[in-house]
């Protein structure tokens, strides 16, 4: 596993084959599957009033769709055609960097086939371009570790992308925050541009939701919407720790829903039981918004250990590997296979109009979907979940992957990949509302696809450990003998027949002195020194022959020395 240059012409029968794939999940679930939410996406834009609870930009391209085309289904055939071209890409930067061609060039082409990457792709929910986003950010920063270095292409493309995460997904701004901050601790070059790209980036929607919208009619999100959390966090301590609850704030409570239903929405694994339900008032909790957050804040002073312990239940999703069959809400919501909007929202649920029949199943082939849909069946069984649809089993594999590979090809600028990574991990630890597989996506399909360079740098570690090891139990080459120096004693004298001995500098040898002729010996006068092996002897130990010292020429190269470019 060397850094190499790319080779284009492989992303091109690479990003067919991918788009060949997703575009049979296409035609076997037109226009694409759907849940209450993609109803709502559209519904406010066509009835109104347009509020931006979600994604304005998703909403937009929704209405632009329905309005020019009369369906949805132009939305999830984009969606296709990103998802192939981000997972070609980050397969390509990834193998610019190092990791080994065919085995991620493999594994890019498989990865369509599998539910979440194929039926997740044609899904119409705004998570699907946030994490098409995110996987092209990671190929980003592995174009970065390539080239060692943040080139203004690279700056500009990450700035671009940080914005689109933030403008697709509410809290995309607190996902761009911690991967900018992870970046300017690895990177070295370019961090103030790196840091203004990013505060840019997760400035800009906030700036955008509550100055620049409503000047065009779309309302700020709903207070409920923005501190839907806290409200959670209220009801599971009323549950657990009703004491702490004076009567003022039971009354408080009990104009937004009855006490049953703060009691039976106290569940910290979701707040659907709360939020969800027809008795929880939506405008009344909005006009009490303020007093309940007021309650919250005075919870988390008093008890602080109790509101992160809900916080970590309720974020299971992104830190725990497997889910809880046993508690409410804490099983792993993937996909809500329902025919058409009614069975969602059921009639009058929601703001109706004129061809909200949109949202029902229309495969453009139904062969397709006779195989389609059975594969994704199967896949949503309970023992495939830990590996198919949890997210923070993937995000551990990528931490694993790029530690191994910076070590493996000595690049610090490696661990960048998984930047991106732990911004969604953390930001869906602190603050999310249920245990649903689409909000850690990214880190799944970022973490699939650095299993070859994981694998690549455990073999390089562990090959340079054997060499280390090999190299620490070879034997050293003992010293050469030389001759004891003739001491200057006035007793000894020596015979006339021998030629004059030149005086030797001081840490030379008597060889060095006379090369070539025999040496003397102080005690065997006219004898032939022990270091020059006559004509049938053998070479003394330690002389030519020898085995060599490690590092000397013909030893085996250490790892990362390799001539082959760093560039990408």
């Amino acid at each position: 596993m060397g850094t190499a240059k790319p080779r284009p012409w492989v992303a091109i029968p690479t990003f067919l084959i991918v788009q060949a794939v997703l575009a049979c999940w296409w035609a076997a679930f037109y226009p694409g599957l759907f849940s209450r939410d993609s109803v709502l996406y559209l519904s406010h834009t066509v009835v109104g009033p347009w509020v931006s609870d979600h994604s304005v930009l998703y909403d937009a391209l929704l209405s632009l769709s329905f309005t020019k085309t009369g369906d949805l289904g132009a939305v999830t055939f984009a969606q296709t055609t990103a998802m192939a071209a981000a997972l070609t890409y980050l397969a390509q930067s990834l193998k610019a960097l190092g990791a080994p061609r065919l085995p991620t060039t493999l594994v890019a082409m498989l990865m369509p086939l599998a539910p979440p990457v194929g039926a997740f792709s044609v899904t119409l929910w705004k998570d699907v371009p946030f994490t098409i986003c995110a996987i092209a950010v990671a190929g980003v920063c592995a174009r970065i570790a390539a080239r060692r270095a943040v080139t203004v292409p690279t700056l500009v493309g990450l700035g671009l992308l940080f914005t689109a995460l933030g403008l697709f997904r509410a809290n995309g701004f607190l996902v761009v925050g911690v991967a900018v901050l992870a970046l300017l601790v690895i990177v070295r070059t370019m961090r103030v541009r790196l840091l203004l790209a990013g505060t840019f980036a997760a400035a800009l929607p906030l700036v955008l939701t509550n100055f620049v919208f409503p000047q065009f009619g779309i309302m700020a999100p709903a207070k409920t919407y923005v501190y839907h959390t806290a409200f959670g966090d209220i009801a599971v301590a009323y549950r657990d720790r009703p004491e702490l609850f004076t009567e003022q704030d039971k009354a408080l409570m009990a104009t937004v829903a009855p006490l049953t239903r703060w009691w039976d929405g106290g569940t910290c694994y979701t707040i659907n039981p709360l939020i969800w339900r027809g008795d929880f008032s939506w405008p009344q909790a909005d006009a009490h918004a303020s007093e309940l957050l007021d309650l919250w804040k005075r919870l988390l002073v008093s008890e602080p250990r109790m509101i992160i312990e809900t916080r970590l239940c309720r974020g299971a999703i992104a830190w725990r590997p497997v889910q809880d069959e046993f508690a409410i809400g804490g099983m792993t919501y993937r996909f809500s296979r329902r025919p058409n909007a009614d069975t969602y929202v059921g009639p009058n649920k929601v703001p109706d109009f004129p061809g909200r029949w949109v949202f029902s199943l229309r495969p453009k082939s139904w062969e397709l979907n006779q195989v389609a849909d059975p594969w994704l069946t199967g896949a949503l069984a309970p023992q495939y979940d830990w590996v198919l649809w949890r997210g923070a089993l993937w995000a551990y594999v990528s931490y694993l992957a790029v530690a191994l590979g910076a070590l493996a090809l000595r690049n610090r600028y490696v661990l960048g990949v998984a930047a991106v990574v732990a911004g969604q991990q953390l930001t869906v630890l602190a603050n999310i509302s249920a245990q649903d597989f689409r909000y850690m996506a990214s880190p799944i399909f970022v973490g699939v696809l650095l299993v070859p360079l994981l694998v690549g740098g455990a073999g390089r570690v562990v090959v340079a450990s054997v060499r280390g090891v090999g190299r620490a139990l070879r034997p050293k080459p003992r010293a050469p003998l030389t001759p004891p120096a003739l001491a200057p004693d006035a007793t000894d004298t020596v015979p006339d027949a021998l030629p004059a001995i030149a005086p030797v500098a001081d840490g030379a040898s008597a060889d060095e002195a006379l090369p070539g002729e025999p040496t003397v010996n102080a005690s065997t006068p006219n004898a032939p020194s022990p270091a020059t092996p006559g004509p049938d002897e053998p070479e003394t130990p330690g002389e030519s022959g020898g085995p060599e010292a490690p590092g000397e020429s013909g030893g085996p190269e250490a790892p990362g020395e390799s001539g082959a470019s760093g560039r990408g």
